[in-house]
């Protein structure tokens, strides 16, 4: 598959260019910055915030044959003021998305987060793909918001649309509750070309995580996709110290991001 992939130079887009450029894939990155040393695939420097700016880039790639899909992974990955999450994950996704149907592209897979339904309490259970959005964070409400648009467009266009709430990724869990959240390097990889691949899979929601030995979150519904975890954040147990807010960060299915109090800053500043 020929595949453009957004925030491409970000610490969870080297993992997946390369990912899927070693499974055979046709990679295309974009960033706001240059590649890193070494890329060995095409790049595009734009903002995909700049709807006119993403048109240009489909425009130019139409021009090489057909564009397959897009991995969505730009955006700010911490808390900030609401017109920044917004434009920064909303306003992105809707650009990529009208320049998708514009230019007949059929499938996108979006970093969406956990945090999307971070303030739904653990004491709720195994979260499934069905639990109702519940953010803990103006960040959380941005991907909350991007979900939905991508929900809408594969319902008025017919494009297949998977978004991963990811959990923790990192090289290997770093507290008690990374070993129910997290994500290995090489898990990540395999979910997103489980996503890419799975046949018409119209909208759907699945859980980026590994196959923890204490997962809070259903696997089920990537395992529906294709998307067979092979890591275990158990094997790194013994590692990770016990840390004075671990009991607060158990609480909420979002961690410390459902209890922090952010600075806020102004509306429109």
């Amino acid at each position: 598959m020929r595949v453009l992939v957004t925030g491409a130079a970000g610490s969870i887009g080297r993992v997946v260019t390369t990912g899927l450029a070693s499974a055979g894939h046709d990679v295309v990155g974009l960033d706001l910055v240059p590649p890193p040393d070494g890329t060995p695939f095409a790049w595009h420097e734009a903002d995909c915030a700049d709807a006119d700016a993403a048109e240009a880039v489909f425009a130019a790639l139409s021009t090489g044959g057909r564009l397959d899909a897009v991995v969505h992974l730009a955006g700010i990955p911490d808390e900030a003021s609401l017109p920044d999450e917004l434009t920064s994950h909303v306003v992105t996704t809707a650009a990529l998305l009208d320049a998708m149907v514009a230019h007949d592209v059929p499938r996108i897979v979006y970093a969406s987060s956990n945090h999307a339904v971070g303030r739904t309490p653990r004491a709720d259970g195994t979260l499934t793909e069905h639990a109702l959005p519940r953010p803990d964070t103006y960040y959380g409400v941005a991907k909350v918001a991007a979900e939905a648009l991508l929900h809408l467009f594969a319902d008025r266009h017919g494009i297949d649309a998977v978004a991963c709430r990811i959990g923790s990724f990192l090289e290997e869990p770093a507290s008690v509750r990374g070993l129910s959240t997290w994500l290995s390097h090489d898990d990540c990889v395999r979910m997103v070309h489980a996503a890419l691949t799975a046949p018409a899979p119209g909208f759907a929601v699945l859980y980026g995580i590994s196959a923890n030995t204490r997962a809070w979150w259903d696997l089920e519904p990537g395992r529906r996709l294709g998307y067979e975890p092979q890591d275990d954040a158990e094997a790194y147990a013994d590692r990770v110290e016990p840390g004075p807010h671990d009991e607060a960060e158990a609480e909420h299915v979002g961690g410390p991001f459902a209890t922090a109090q952010f600075h806020r800053p102004a509306l429109g500043s």
